[in-house]
């Protein structure tokens, strides 16, 4: 196991802030070495300055490795192992000039340090048992978190959140296990032993908790990754115009003639703190493609590839043009709409009943929408704009399957693919016990669940994994 290991004992050293001209620079550095290397090269103003008082800013005079002046910073000195790290740390907060923050940088290696590697900051406080591996993952996702609800999900992460939902889960594998094993090493011994039905239900509890977590991956994909969003429909049904309401800005161009969107146009936007990006397409033509000019009918191609690309879709439709009559009609009377709503599969899809300020149906939604959600607005005034946003935003965020989400939990990538084979074994025992599997071979499945669960805290992680993940960091965490 990698976790709690103690580095090497030597000290690193990086700009913790970023490159360019600002207000203030931080030098970090951490290792046995940090409280002598800061008492060599920073000189305190203060006269009645003794020794450094831990977690204390104290104003001195940096000095280079000749002991000439170089600015006048702050500087702390950090005692483990109650740091981020876990070791001794000091940092030197100076003038954020890059060649002011360089020459301190500079100065720290020339007295002993050395430059950190990327996340070798964050990888030190893994090893030596200050954080797990789900929240040094949520270190890197904090700092360049797209939105503000991909900073909540990552706090949560970085708070600890997801990993104890997962050691409480590996702890309760693991007591099936032992459980199991007893049974089989002392088949003699007045054991208590579950019951296949009682540990049926036991591992049927453990897959319900993995399929909760799991439903969370697609937000985490959605805060990370930001979420395409394509609005599809016919020519004239007002694409354009609800593209620019969302956007709170004319970014397409917008008129009477049927046609005029050629090709898709893209656009990022904040909905109410989830990155999207917006992608209107060219309308698509009653009767089909016959007639039209080739450009166009490139336009309609490029249309029904982003469909396909989409992780959600907003169905425009013209409700002028449709009226009563089309919203009561019992199939689908808009050739375009019938277009996409047989092509979305299993996508996400929003239906939008435009122009609601010329014509707002006495039946709606349209009986042949069926159970599709569906939501009527004017992109031309604004109005109920707001309203879609917010439904486009929780269809978004809602968990594929209807499976319900554990509330702030949502594992990246790496995470989920840890768990989804976990999940497998937990399927795959469950089977064995209904079959009457011996239960020996049912332990097995149970520890290797357990050390897919330990993937996601770094608990059986191997070095090559470790050295992936924080190579992707910044070299100042």
């Amino acid at each position: 196991m990698l976790a709690k290991m103690q580095s090497d004992g030597d000290t690193i050293a990086a700009i913790a802030t970023p490159p360019g001209i600002g207000a203030i620079g931080i030098v970090r550095f951490s290792g046995s070495e940090a409280k002598g290397i800061l008492a060599r090269m920073v000189q305190p103003l203060s006269p009645r300055f003794k020794d450094f008082r831990p977690w204390q800013l104290h104003r001195a005079r940096a000095l280079d490795w000749h002991g000439t002046a170089l600015d006048d910073v702050l500087a702390v000195f950090m005692p483990g192992p109650q740091t981020f790290t876990g070791e001794d740390t000091a940092e030197i907060q100076c003038h954020g000039g890059p060649v002011v923050v360089q020459a301190i940088l500079e100065s720290v290696l020339r007295h002993g340090a050395r430059q950190a590697q990327r996340g070798e900051f964050t990888r030190r406080a893994f090893m030596n048992g200050r954080i797990d591996l789900s929240q040094a993952e949520a270190v890197a996702e904090l700092v360049a978190a797209p939105s503000r609800e991909a900073l909540r999900y990552g706090l949560n992460r970085l708070d600890g959140l997801l990993g104890q939902r997962i050691r409480e889960l590996a702890a309760k594998l693991e007591g099936l296990r032992t459980s199991l094993c007893l049974a089989v090493d002392f088949p003699e011994e007045e054991t208590e032993v579950l019951e296949p039905l009682a540990l049926s239900a036991a591992v049927d509890e453990a897959i319900g908790a993995l399929q909760r977590l799991l439903a969370g991956s697609r937000r985490a994909n959605v805060m990370q990754q930001g979420a395409l969003v394509v609005l599809a429909g016919a020519v004239n049904a007002g694409k354009s115009s609800l593209l620019n309401a969302l956007l709170g800005r004319n970014r397409a161009l917008v008129t009477a003639i049927p046609g005029t969107t050629r090709d898709y146009l893209e656009e990022a936007c904040d909905l109410m703190g989830v990155p999207v990006r917006l992608i209107d397409t060219a309308g698509l033509r009653r009767g089909g493609e016959a007639g039209l000019e080739a450009v166009e009918r490139l336009g309609m191609v490029r249309s029904r590839e982003k469909l396909a690309e989409a992780d959600a879709i907003l169905l425009v439709l013209d409700g002028a043009r449709l009226g009563d009559e089309g919203a009561a009609a019992l199939s689908c009377p808009d050739p375009a709409a019938e277009e996409v709503l047989n092509a979305v599969g299993a996508t996400p899809m929003l239906v939008v009943w435009n122009k609601c300020d010329v014509c707002m149906p006495t039946v709606f939604p349209p009986r042949w929408l069926e159970k599709q959600s569906c939501c009527a607005v004017s992109a031309l005034s604004g109005a109920h704009v707001e309203e879609l946003a917010a439904m486009l935003r929780a269809l978004l965020l809602s968990s594929t399957g209807g499976e319900p989400v554990e509330d702030g939990l949502a594992p990246n990538a790496r995470q989920s693919l840890a768990l989804e084979n976990a999940l497998e074994e937990l399927q795959a025992l469950r089977e064995d016990v209904l079959a009457g599997q011996p239960y020996d071979c049912c332990a097995v499945r149970l520890e290797m669940a357990c050390e897919h669960l330990g993937d996601v805290t770094g608990v059986s992680s191997p070095a090559e994994v470790l050295n992936s993940i924080f190579a992707q960091f910044c070299i100042g965490k």
